[in-house]
């Protein structure tokens, strides 16, 4: 099954180079190459995406200007001349950072990563539950939403503790919470979002999930009750 793809880039040179991969590339199936972000927006959503080629510097609109309008997002390689870039997109959990002029083995190596992550989705039974894939330490991990227990924000990275073990995601936590349900997941404090279903008691300063104290910001205490009753 090919992935697919769909090229971004205000520049028509650099937009005509990707597009020329893709459609060289066996694994890949070109489903569109676009100028900007609305017209890019409108193929997403009408359309099955499986990778984003996607340049960051556009006119009107970003490439993180566009990411930031759709709730639901394909695969993306971000495609720029500057390096400038790359830590903000680990924010949008970029499978890739491709420096301009693009080279065909740089190209199929970010491919390949693609291809992988796909594959793993594909695999994994739905029965099983919902789930997210992060990566830490290099490894893409299956996340199950269920056995999440909160997150925590650490530095440049955000912890996520679960039944089972911890893993630490290159990530912001802004970033991080629009990846979870949000009728089962609240932002409680700038440092912690919890899964609602896991809280076992509350006051007007802490929600206990275990034995664990996890603070609440002001007036938070209100909205945890709201969530929980809707639960």
């Amino acid at each position: 099954m090919k992935l697919n793809c769909v090229v971004v880039d205000d520049s028509t040179i650099h937009r005509i180079t990707i597009a020329k991969l893709v459609k060289e590339h066996p694994d890949l199936n070109l489903v569109g190459d676009f100028s900007g972000a609305s017209e890019t927006r409108n193929c997403i959503l009408n359309k099955t995406v499986d990778l984003l080629f996607l340049d960051i510097e556009m006119p009107v609109q970003t490439g993180f200007d566009l990411l930031d309008g759709l709730k639901s997002r394909p695969q993306i390689v971000f495609v720029s001349a500057k390096t400038d870039y790359a830590l903000k997109a680990f924010d949008y959990a970029a499978i890739d950072y491709l420096h301009k002029p693009v080279t065909k083995d740089r190209f199929n190596k970010a491919v390949q990563k693609a291809i992988e992550l796909h594959q793993l989705k594909k695999d994994t039974p739905e029965e099983e539950g919902e789930f997210i894939f992060i990566k830490s330490n290099l490894k893409n991990f299956k996340v199950y939403i269920s056995k999440i227990r909160w997150i925590e924000a650490f530095g440049d990275y955000v912890k996520i503790i679960t039944e089972d073990e911890n893993h630490l995601v290159l990530s912001t936590m802004k970033s991080f919470e629009s990846e979870l349900p949000p009728d089962r997941f609240l932002r409680v404090h700038k440092s912690f979002i919890i899964n609602i279903h896991k809280v076992q008691r509350f006051n007007s300063k802490f929600a206990e999930i275990g034995t664990t104290q996890i603070p609440l910001s002001r007036n938070k205490k209100e909205e945890l009750a709201k969530a929980l009753n809707q639960s």
